[in-house]
C-alpha cells in the first residue's frame, strides 16, 4: 500500500504541473499567431498601393484534403517578376488562376503582401 500511495501522491503533484505547462504552450502559440496576423494586417494597411509592370512567371496551388468533418480546400498562388528581376508571390483566387497563364505580361497592383489586380498587356492596349 505504501508504494501505491506514494505513486498517487506523485501523480497528483506532477500531472497538474505538466497540464499547466501544456496549456500555457497552446495559449502562447495562439497568441503568437494572432499577433503575427495583426502585425501583417497593419503593415499592409500602412503600405501604399503600387502598380508596376510585371510578368506572371509561375502559378501553383496547395490542396489540403478534408478528413472526417472538414472539407477539402485549395489555395492558389501566383508569382510575378518585375522589370528589375524581383519576384513577388501572392495568394490569388481560383478565378484569377484560371484566367491567366504563365508568361502573361501586364500591370500588377498590390499593397504590401496583398494582391489587388493584374491587367494583361493586351487588355491595356
Amino acid at each position: 500500500m505504501g508504494f501505491i500511495n506514494s505513486f498517487n501522491d506523485f501523480l497528483y503533484s506532477v500531472v497538474p504541473f505538466f497540464m499547466f505547462i501544456i496549456f500555457t504552450i497552446v495559449v502562447m502559440v495562439f497568441v503568437t499567431s494572432f499577433v503575427k496576423v495583426l502585425v501583417q494586417y497593419f503593415k499592409n494597411s500602412s503600405t501604399p498601393e503600387e502598380t508596376i509592370p510585371a510578368r506572371l512567371v509561375a502559378k501553383r496551388k496547395h490542396a489540403m484534403d478534408g478528413d472526417g468533418d472538414t472539407d477539402a480546400h485549395t489555395s492558389y498562388y501566383a508569382t510575378f517578376e518585375t522589370e528589375k528581376g524581383n519576384r513577388l508571390e501572392f495568394f490569388v483566387s481560383s478565378g484569377f488562376s484560371g484566367m491567366h497563364e504563365e508568361g502573361d505580361e501586364g500591370m500588377l497592383t498590390y499593397k504590401g503582401t496583398r494582391f489587388i489586380d493584374f491587367r494583361k498587356k493586351q487588355l491595356l492596349d
